[in-house]
């Protein structure tokens, strides 16, 4: 774990290679990999998404550049404080913040802009946004199951179990999981599942205690805090991840950045991702098996779909036999339309059947 000091002495250590390209007569200029969908490339080896070898120089030998390494330095000095101080902020807190810089050029003109630089500082320095206590706005994922941890908070360290010390909603999943100590686990595997109203069936179901089961709520497109402890569930617990999702192309991606990683994140694929996470579904094979209400596929769907059939994620002979059937079908489908077989089919009949299948339980 990097400690507050290891991360402030990074973003130091940054800003004084700045001074010293100064001092030495050069015109200031930081590297990065070149952050473009074409210098993402797919490691076979670990299987994640990562950085190629192209890089790109931020200098201050233009106008543009030169406003670049200016925020830079402006928003270095503004974390270095932060951890000085045992403060945190928001991603949206730091746009809104650098209007108070006292100069005008420094300011940043959007959010995006604001992001991007800090995701160039993670990059740069090799230490998460987490550990420069920068959160986004709350996410609201969940866990819940048979799992008792430690955590770290402002008011000194909590003891919490995951079922019996929380309420229905299930304990939410901080930003940085790694203040989390796992103390103990009575979990066989855990599911990951895209919607609310599926996580919420699923524990009133109490599907959770009869399959001592964790249940990890993703909250659609999951944050990185959600990727982060399910990949520290299945790599400090040894238990498998099943991801649930809805049966249409944009959820099947909700699965590969669990998965694989995501091409905005590449550079923390090998913190965030856990390539041995499993698809559950729902599958298109699912959709005709049990003639599951559906929707007919959209273009964008179709274009969606195909794009997926190129994709190293999903070259697979599961998933192209899936995506070549739900192409063929022109159908998708949620989660919750298995309950038009009954609100306790998912619990007692589809997730069973499905995971006995693919050997988790």
């Amino acid at each position: 774990m990097t400690t507050e000091s290891d991360a402030r002495d990074e973003l130091i250590d940054l800003a004084a290679d700045f001074y010293d390209q100064f001092a030495g007569g050069k015109i200031p200029e930081l590297q990065l990999p070149t952050r473009t969908k074409s210098n993402i490339e797919y490691d076979t080896e670990s299987g994640v998404w990562t950085y190629g070898d192209r890089t790109s120089t931020r200098s201050a030998n233009s106008v543009r550049g030169a406003r670049k390494l200016l925020k830079a330095a402006y928003t270095i000095e503004f974390l270095a404080n932060q951890l000085d101080e045992g403060r945190s902020s928001t991603l949206r807190e730091l746009y809104y913040l650098s209007e108070s810089w006292d100069n005008d050029e420094a300011q940043f003109k959007s959010q995006n802009e604001s992001n991007d630089l800090v995701e160039d500082l993670e990059i740069v320095t090799g230490v998460t946004r987490e550990d420069f206590h920068m959160r986004p706005e709350e996410s609201g994922a969940t866990l819940m199951g048979p799992l008792e941890i430690r955590e770290q908070t402002r008011r000194g360290e909590r003891e919490i179990h995951c079922q019996e010390d929380v309420g229905e909603g299930g304990y939410q999943i901080p930003n940085n999981p790694d203040m989390i100590e796992f103390l103990d686990d009575d979990i066989d595997f855990a599911l990951a599942v895209e919607t609310g109203g599926m996580r919420d069936r699923l524990v009133e179901n109490g599907f959770d205690e009869a399959y001592n089961c964790l249940v990890i709520h993703l909250k659609g497109q999951p944050a990185r805090a959600t990727r982060r402890i399910t990949k520290r569930v299945h790599d400090e617990l040894d238990v498998p991840i099943a991801v649930f999702a809805d049966g249409d192309p944009w959820s099947y991606r909700i699965y590969g950045s669990v998965a694989y990683g995501s091409i905005k994140s590449a550079h923390l694929s090998k913190y965030l991702a856990t390539p041995e996470a499993q698809f559950v579904g729902i599958q298109p094979e699912d959709i005709v098996e049990y003639d599951l209400p559906a929707d007919p596929l959209s273009d964008s769907d179709v274009n969606a779909l195909e794009s997926e059939l190129d994709d190293p994620r999903f070259q697979t002979d599961y998933w192209e036999e899936q995506i070549e059937l739900q192409l063929d079908i022109g159908k998708k489908s949620e989660q919750q339309s298995l309950a038009s077989r009954g609100l306790d089919f998912v619990t007692d009949t589809y997730l069973p059947e499905r995971l006995g299948e693919m050997g988790v339980i």
